[in-house]
Order: C-alpha cells, then structure tokens, then sequence
C-alpha cells in the first residue's frame, strides 16, 4: 500500500499571508501544496493564476499540485507549468482533446493529474490510465472551499482501485472535498493516497496544522 499523503490546500488558508501559510505548511509535515486555480467559467468561482504561484514556488520545496477547474484548459497548460507547477491536474470536460492535453503536459515535464467529478464516470478517462500520474477524485461539486463530503464517491475509488490493480498500471489516487477526520479513514480504506484538506488542516484543533496533518495520516 502507498504512503498517505496530504496535500493542503491553500483555498483556506490566509491569502494575506500565503508566502507565510506555506512556510508553515512544509514545516509541518505537508507532501505537497494544493492549489485550486478557478475561472469564474468552468467553475462558479475565481482564484489566483500563474503570477502568484510563481511568486509563491521559492517558498517552498515541495511539489505544487495544481488543479485547474478552467476551460478551455489546453492553451493554460503552458502558462502554470512555467509557473511552477509540479503536478497539472485537468478535467476531461475542460479540453477538446484530453489526450493532446495530457500529452502537451508530458511534454514540459510535469506530472499528469485528471480530475474525475461526482457525476463523471471512469469510463471517460480509462483508456488513458496508462498515461496518467494521478487521477484525483472529487467528493463535493468543484467551485467552493467547505463544502460537504458526498460518501458515494467512495464507491468510485473502490472500482478505480480495481481497475488499477487488474491492469497493474501505477497512479495516485487524490481525492478532494470535505475531507475530515470522520471520514478520511474510510477514503484511505477506498484506495486514496493523497488527501487534499483545506478547512480542517486550517481550523481544526485552533488552527494547529501540524497536529491535523498528522491526524490526517494516522491510520
């Protein structure tokens, strides 16, 4: 079985004090740092783009996962990668062509994500497996920090961890959405190794991120 790995994202976090947030977030045991970039469009809300993640890349030195809710996706490919982002994740929705897309982000070097949401089946995306680094599963409709868990998405994980292991081909498994301590466990159990966190790595237990990440990770 992989390590769990938990990536914070900085949807919750103080974005007065990123640079800072971050900092912090390494410091206390993070793998990564999520990074959901949004566009008003593909998704009902806006965020940050590729300035700020590369004035927030030399914060750190750990992996920037960064999932683009965009469309059309293709053509800001380029742009976060010379951002800085270590890991581009794209929803089959948001391109034309999800295999061009995946390719041209082979091509600058980074890390293939695909994000599947609630209603998108695996069919969509599984004769791509092959090529794919991570496929993240999402547990609340994409748009919004905060939001409920939505439990039937576990079912999801279980068929993609079967479907894995049939095919014995190696991808991570992320799954983003209300994750917290009452449910992360049954996530892990589904077959997730990454957990994306945001509202209880920075609220819960007064804001002791090192505490949650660890609980996080706790079996």
């Amino acid at each position: 079985m992989k390590k769990i790995q938990i990536s914070p994202s900085i949807l919750s976090a103080d974005f007065s004090q990123l640079g800072l947030e971050i900092t912090r977030l390494e410091n206390a045991g993070a793998d990564m740092i999520h990074v959901d970039v949004m566009d008003g469009h593909f998704v009902p809300n806006l965020t940050i783009g590729p300035p700020v993640i590369k004035a927030l890349k030399n914060k750190t030195n750990i992996p920037f996962d960064v999932h683009l809710m965009i469309s059309p996706v293709h053509k800001y490919i380029q742009a976060y990668a010379d951002a800085g982002a270590d890991i581009i994740t794209i929803h089959p929705e948001a391109t034309e062509n999800l295999k061009a897309s995946i390719l041209k982000i082979k091509e600058l070097n980074k890390k293939v994500g695909v994000s599947l949401n609630p209603e998108t089946e695996i069919n969509t995306i599984i004769d791509h497996l092959n090529e794919i680094d991570l496929v993240l599963i999402m547990s609340v409709n994409p748009g919004f920090g905060g939001q409920k868990f939505m439990p039937e998405v576990l079912k999801k994980i279980k068929n993609l961890k079967r479907i894995q292991e049939e095919k014995n081909i190696n991808f991570d498994i992320e799954i983003d959405g209300g994750i917290n301590f009452e449910n992360y466990k049954d996530a892990i159990k589904a077959g997730a190794n990454i957990l994306v966190s945001g509202t209880t790595i920075f609220k819960s237990n007064n804001g002791d991120v090192k505490k949650n990440i660890e609980l996080l990770k706790s079996e």
